[in-house]
């Protein structure tokens, strides 16, 4: 079996759940898919990882990361399988807000500034969290060359929008849901 088919099956298994719930775009939906159960758990992180190397591998960027929380178990687990297939990836951390102590960073890792980087998430229904780290990538001087989740669950258009080469390994159809 495949990383990729391996990891479906995975999120299929661990991280779809059923119920009602309100999504942070104030939609509710009879399903939800907590991928933080696939990308933190210890068996399942390093799929993520290469699934994810896999589906952007004709980028050139040289770190990874996105806005906290969601982003920041992907762009761990992308870092860790770009160095156990012998390439070296940075990854960094957006924060929602800038710090009010210490060196006021609010992107914590290395320096982006004049750099290739690849915003991530986890999942994206209205592109708000990945565009917020865009915008705070842009304003310290990255060049983002695209943006990528794990699941497309509905920002392909507005990620479009803003000019933005969109990779998603998966789509809420290959679930079985929608």
């Amino acid at each position: 079996m495949s990383d990729r088919d391996e990891l479906l099956e995975q999120i299929k298994a661990k991280a779809v759940v059923h119920g009602d719930f309100v999504l942070s775009s104030g939609k509710r939906a009879s399903w939800y898919v907590d991928l933080r159960r696939v990308t933190l758990d210890g068996a399942t992180a390093p799929l993520v990882g290469s699934v994810m190397l896999d589906a952007t591998d004709d980028l050139e960027y040289e770190a990874v990361g996105g806005l906290t929380l969601g982003a920041d178990p992907v762009a761990t687990a992308m870092l860790h399988a770009a160095a156990a297939r012998g390439r070296t990836l940075d990854a960094f951390v957006v924060r929602k807000a800038g710090k009010a102590h210490g060196l006021q960073r609010r992107i914590e890792g290395p320096d982006v500034a004049g750099r290739r980087v690849l915003a991530v998430e986890d999942t994206s229904t209205t592109g708000g969290s990945v565009l917020t780290a865009v915008e705070a990538l842009r304003e310290a001087g990255a060049h983002v060359v695209a943006v990528a989740t794990i699941l497309e669950r509905g920002a392909a258009a507005r990620i479009a929008a803003e000019g933005l080469e969109y990779r998603h390994p998966f789509e809420v159809a290959d679930l079985g849901l929608g």
